[in-house]
């Protein structure tokens, strides 16, 4: 008797971020902003991070609020794919 063995599905990633680009073709880079206190006193800043994007539909805008998902490596550089418009500029 064969049993299939099924995966359970993975859970993955999901953050919101600022479009800064939208000039390559398919491709969208996110500025992901998050805060994060100073070791020694304490008070928070602002820490970013600029992540690439496939956009298949060309849909996001500069400017727009968005949010992204992690995926398994489409190019060398990108490994997040566009989920949501969140807020349009």
């Amino acid at each position: 008797m064969t049993e299939q063995t099924s995966q359970p599905k993975v859970q993955r990633r999901r953050l919101q971020g600022t479009v800064v680009s939208a000039k390559m073709a398919k491709t969208i880079v996110v500025r992901i902003d998050r805060q994060v206190p100073h070791k020694k006193y304490g008070k928070y800043f602002t820490v970013s991070t600029k992540l690439k994007a496939h956009d298949e539909t060309g849909a996001a805008k500069v400017g727009d609020v968005i949010e992204i998902e992690e995926t398994r490596p489409l190019s060398k550089d990108k490994r997040w794919r566009f989920i949501a418009l969140v807020k349009q500029a």
